[in-house]
C-alpha cells in the first residue's frame, strides 16, 4: 500500500517501499504530467545515502523514460534542498528525493516537489496515491537506464554549485571570514557534509568533521539531530572548543545545534534566534509562519516588532504556504526544519546553519549568550515532546475519544480555547498549550506541551499520556 502523509511517500524496504511500489509512483506523476500538459519540461530527481536510493531513483527513471519525459538525474547523492532548488531553478514544473528524511535506516521513499521548488500539496498527493495503487503491473512500461541515456531522455546533472553559490550570495561570508569561527559538522552519515565544507571553507572556517562516512545505518542512530543522537558532537565541540556544533538529519532539510559549552540547543529556540537575529541585527521585516506544534516564544518576538506569528497545520508545505500569503520573513517547525524569504520555500539545513554561523560572526556573541538575550527580553517558554507507537485498535480508540467525542482531561487551569484544525491542540489562559496528534509519516502520535519551565511542560504531557492510557517515564 503506497500512503503519502506530510513529509512525502515513506515505508519500510522490501515491506512497502518495493520496486514494483516505486515504479507504480513515478507511473502516477508520469500520468498527471502528461495530463497537464507539462510532460516536455522534464523533471529532475536526487536521492540521499540511503540503502537503495541510488537504484531507486535509476528504478524511478526508467518509469519516466518509458512515458518519454526528459529526466534529469542528479548523478551524486545530494541534499534535498538541492533538488528543490534545482526544481525552481531549472523552471520544472516536478522533482522528486528519494529519501525517508529522519526515519529509521529500515525506511526509504520519495519526496515531490512542484514548480518553484516546493513540497506537492495533499491534493496532488492524494490523487498521485490513489493512481499509484490503482497501477496494474502490465500499464507501467520502461526503458532501460543506460538505453535512455543513449537516446538523451535522461541526462546526467551536477546541479551542486548553483545551489551552493545562492546560499552563499545571501549570507554575509565577509562577517564570517573576520570572526573565523571554529566550527564541528555532524552529518550523521548523510549528504550535507560536502556543501557545508565548501561554504565555511570559502567563509574560512576552522572545521572539524564527525560521522562523515557513508553507512547506510546511521552509525545504528535515528539519522535525527536530537539531544539523544548528538552525544557525540557535544563532546567533540568540548574537545575541540569550538564556536558551534552543526548536525543534519540523513537529507539535510533538518538540523541540530550545540553551542560553545557542549549544550543542545532546541530547534525551537534555533528558530526564534534566527528571527530574532535577522529583525534585530539584520534590519529585516516580515512575519513568521510556524506550525501548530511549535514553540509560541515566536509569536512575542514579532509581537515586539510590530510583526505577526502566522499558526499552520503540521507539514512543511503548509508553512510554505503561508509564507507566500503573507509574504513572511521565516517560516519553521519545532523538528528543527525551516525556511527564509526570498531561497526556497522548503526547509533547508545548509542554509540554516550558515546563517548561525553568520549570527555568531556579526553580532560577536557566543551561543549561549544570545539564548540569554532571547529569555531576558521575551521570557521562557520550554517545550516538552513524547510520543508513542500504536496499533490499529489504540489508535481507533484514541481517535474516537480524542476527535469524535472530544474527551479531555482536567489540566488543572483554565483553558483559553481549543483548535482541532491539526490534532486537537488546548491553549490555556496562561499562554501555555499541549496538543496531541497523530503522526502523518509513522503509525504513531505524538505530544507536545509548552509551559514556562519544563517541568511544567512534562506535567502537561503526563496528564495527556495517563488520559490516553499510555506509558509516561519521564
Amino acid at each position: 500500500m503506497i500512503t503519502f502523509g506530510t513529509g512525502g511517500w515513506r515505508a519500510i524496504i522490501g515491506e512497502d517501499f518495493t520496486k514494483a511500489n516505486l515504479q507504480r509512483v513515478a507511473y502516477a506523476i508520469a500520468r498527471r504530467m502528461i495530463r497537464e500538459k507539462v510532460d516536455k519540461e522534464g523533471f529532475v530527481i536526487g536521492y540521499d545515502r540511503r540503502f537503495l536510493s541510488r537504484e531507486s531513483a535509476i528504478w524511478f527513471s526508467e518509469v519516466m523514460a518509458g512515458e518519454g519525459i526528459p529526466l534529469y538525474f542528479v548523478n551524486l547523492s545530494a541534499p534535498t534542498p538541492q533538488i528543490m532548488f534545482t526544481v525552481k531553478n531549472m523552471h520544472l514544473p516536478y522533482g522528486a528525493a528519494i529519501t525517508a528524511s529522519h526515519n529509521p535506516a529500515i525506511y526509504n521513499g520519495v519526496k515531490l516537489f512542484t514548480r518553484g521548488g516546493r513540497d506537492a500539496v495533499q491534493e496532488i498527493t492524494d490523487e498521485i496515491t490513489r493512481e499509484a495503487n490503482a497501477a496494474a503491473e502490465s500499464d507501467i512500461h520502461t526503458v532501460s537506464f543506460d538505453a535512455a541515456l543513449q537516446a538523451q531522455l535522461i541526462h546526467l546533472i551536477d546541479p551542486r554549485d548553483a545551489y551552493l553559490d545562492s546560499i552563499m550570495e545571501r549570507i554575509d561570508i565577509a562577517a564570517i571570514r573576520r570572526r573565523r569561527p571554529r566550527i564541528v559538522l555532524d552529518p550523521m552519515f548523510g549528504v550535507s557534509l560536502t556543501g557545508l565544507m565548501t561554504i565555511f571553507y570559502t567563509a574560512r572556517c576552522d572545521i572539524d568533521v564527525i560521522n562523515d562516512r557513508h553507512d547506510a545505518f546511521f552509525g545504528r542512530h535515528l539519522p535525527a539531530p536530537n539531544p539523544e543522537t548528538l552525544v557525540d558532537l557535544q563532546h567533540a565541540v568540548a574537545e575541540h572548543n569550538a564556536d558551534i556544533g552543526i548536525a543534519t538529519d540523513g537529507d539535510a532539510d533538518r538540523l541540530g545545534i550545540i553551542d560553545e559549552t557542549g549544550t543542545y540547543i532546541p530547534a525551537n529556540e534555533v528558530l526564534v534566534l534566527l528571527y530574532y537575529y535577522l529583525l534585530r541585527y539584520k534590519g529585516w521585516k516580515g512575519d513568521a509562519v510556524r506550525n501548530i506544534a511549535t514553540t509560541h516564544l515566536l509569536d512575542r518576538v514579532a509581537e515586539a516588532f510590530g510583526q505577526n506569528c502566522w499558526e499552520v497545520p503540521v507539514g512543511f508545505k503548509h508553512i510554505s504556504s503561508g509564507m507566500d500569503e503573507h509574504n513572511a520573513l521565516i517560516g519553521g517547525e519545532s523538528s528543527g526544519g525551516l525556511t527564509v524569504r526570498g531561497h526556497i520555500s522548503g526547509k533547508d539545513g545548509l542554509y540554516a546553519a550558515s546563517l548561525l554561523v553568520e549570527m555568531v560572526s556579526v553580532t560577536e556573541k557566543p551561543l549561549s549568550v544570545l539564548v540569554s538575550e532571547i529569555y531576558e527580553t521575551f521570557g521562557e517558554m520550554h517545550m516538552a515532546e513524547y510520543d508513542w507507537g500504536l496499533t490499529e485498535t489504540i489508535r481507533n480508540n484514541l481517535h474516537n475519544r480524542l476527535f469524535l467525542q472530544q474527551l479531555l482531561p482536567d489540566f488543572g487551569k483554565a483553558v483559553d480555547h481549543i483548535s482541532y484544525l491539526d490534532g486537537c491542540k488546548i491553549y490555556f489562559a496562561d499562554g501555555s498549550w499541549i496538543i496531541a496528534r497523530f503522526s502523518g509519516t509513522e503509525p504513531r502520535i505524538r505530544c507536545f506541551a509548552e509551559d514556562v519551565t519544563l517541568a511544567k511542560a512534562k506535567e502537561l504531557v503526563r496528564t495527556m499520556a495517563s488520559f490516553m492510557e499510555l506509558p509516561f517515564t519521564d
